[in-house]
């Protein structure tokens, strides 16, 4: 394992941190607005801090694309919740609200909700529509993770 520090971006702030590797478990909070790096909740991501997040952060990041009117998405927040903190430090999760981001439902294609995409290395490399329980959830990501 390389011993360069890794690139996690702020869930409050959006800033990009250098942390070590085994520092992450040790609840590193942010240079800048010292909020914690890990909450173990999905952070809200719109269409700049999305960018960000998958660009700059050497994490894999575990999107649920999601609307406020779709009942399946509603009925999964929770198990997403609960997903979040098992898999974070590892992962980090999102949400990104199709209707109040458009464009990235269009960008990514987004035909049907819920629809989890992981990136890693800031691409997509892998996709799954439909509502999944906490323990898929995990089991899905770990399953996908690339690094």
């Amino acid at each position: 394992m390389s011993t360069d520090p890794l690139h996690i971006v702020c869930p409050h702030c959006h800033t990009t941190n250098r942390v070590a590797a085994s520092q992450l478990g040790a609840a590193p909070d942010c240079g800048k607005c010292h909020q914690p790096l890990f909450t173990a909740k999905p952070v809200e991501l719109d269409e700049a801090a999305f960018d960000k997040h998958i660009a700059r952060s050497h994490l894999p990041v575990l999107v649920d694309f999601w609307a406020p009117w779709c009942g399946p998405c509603r009925a999964m927040a929770p198990a997403f919740e609960q997903a979040a903190r098992e898999l974070e430090p590892q992962m980090r999760l999102a949400k990104v609200n199709t209707e109040a981001a458009q464009n990235l439902a269009a960008r990514f294609n987004i035909r049907s909700i819920p629809t989890l995409a992981l990136f890693a290395g800031g691409r997509e490399v892998a996709r799954q529509p439909g509502a999944m329980g906490a323990a898929d959830i995990v089991r899905w990501a770990r399953s996908h993770r690339t690094t």
